[in-house]
């Protein structure tokens, strides 16, 4: 399949949110400081493929992210379509780029692609990553058989906001969709289309603006406080003797919700199982996997097996890992989402 030419004339958004590929090296170690204008300009020959703009959301690093970043983001997006972008690249740290991705999934149902990018080595470092990547972001964008949905583009391939992990700390191949793969590869002159870009959520999008800050921080002014409303998650990891005191400390401190990362199919110890039988008295809980592929579902009793956990009234978290069940929990809750619409934060919608 050919992609989209220049010959169409599309325009690309950038909205620019700091992460490695728009950092700079220091004595105190390297920090985002490029702006998106600066990406846009490092990168020579990417107006071949679109007419690219760059807006600004903040200059935070990818461990760092805050809810007040993810929810200016999402806006950043709505409003770059609203205004006419045939597509959006958002450019973002790495540590969290699939946690973001796939909260602009939740968030957002729009008829431009958007696709999340960043890179794993500086523009000023031997080999970056950092122009094509960006450059294949843009090539995506700029191609409408990318939209409804939001994608992540690193190293040549196209993954699905929701299938896509960090898999690797510092390899440039770093980004894998262990349980589906990529959704498109991209060669010098080509694209092929594995299978259909969708949007890969069941439920409508979260409407979180209750939640949102007031005030969003910026380059020039990135200390304002807090003041986001969505509520705390944490994830309670279970393995070899765990206890409940995961359990009881989340519950003590007044969570929203928590997310259990469970081993296998879903499970936990006993002592997990037994804490969460009364955690659900008063919080939602969903169950994931630690392992990397693969559902959950419940096949194994006693203690803490996932017909046990299933018979406590669990959320499963289908394929999703912890850290993006912990994502649709707290997005859903922000959003006043009852119990029964759960599980189609945490699924895709079926295929045809």
């Amino acid at each position: 399949m050919n992609e989209t030419t220049a010959s169409t004339d599309p325009t690309v958004s950038v909205v620019a949110c700091g992460g490695t590929i728009a950092s700079e090296p220091s004595d105190d170690g390297a920090a985002p400081e490029k702006t998106g204008d600066d990406l846009v300009a490092a990168v020579p020959g990417i107006e071949t493929y679109a007419t690219v703009s760059a807006r600004e959301v903040c200059r935070r690093p990818g461990f760092d992210v805050r809810w007040r970043d993810v929810l200016a983001t999402a806006d950043a997006v709505r409003d770059a379509v609203a205004t006419g972008a045939d597509g959006v690249v958002v450019t973002h740290g790495t540590d969290t780029l699939a946690d973001t991705a796939f909260a602009l999934d939740l968030l957002t149902d729009l008829p431009a692609p958007v696709v999340v990018t960043g890179s794993q080595r500086r523009l000023d470092e031997p080999s970056s990553d950092a122009p094509a990547n960006l450059t294949l972001a843009v090539r995506a964008a700029a191609d409408s058989r990318f939209a409804p949905g939001v994608h992540v583009a690193f190293d040549d391939e196209l993954h699905a906001a929701r299938d896509v992990v960090k898999a690797h700390t510092n390899a440039l191949s770093t980004f894998t969709s262990p349980s589906t793969g990529p959704v498109a590869t991209f060669t010098r002159a080509d694209c092929r289309l594995l299978r259909e870009p969708r949007r890969e959520v069941a439920a409508d999008p979260l409407d979180v603006s209750d939640a949102s800050s007031e005030n969003v921080d910026t380059p020039e002014s990135p200390e304002v406080p807090e003041t986001t409303v969505i509520p705390e998650v944490p994830i309670v990891h279970s393995g070899t003797g765990a206890g409940a005191g995961g359990i009881e400390r989340a519950l003590d401190a007044d969570v929203g919700g928590i997310v259990v990362e469970g081993t296998g199919l879903g499970n936990a110890t006993a002592a997990i199982g037994d804490a969460v039988a009364k955690a659900v008295e008063t919080v939602p809980v969903v169950v994931a996997s630690r392992v990397h592929a693969g559902p959950t579902e419940p096949v194994y009793g006693t203690g803490g097996g996932a017909v046990t956990l299933d018979g406590h009234g669990v959320v499963f978290a289908d394929e999703l890992p912890a850290a993006k069940a912990r994502i649709a929990l707290a997005l859903g809750l922000a959003a006043g989402v009852d119990r029964e619409v759960l599980p189609d934060l945490l699924r895709p919608p079926a295929r045809v």
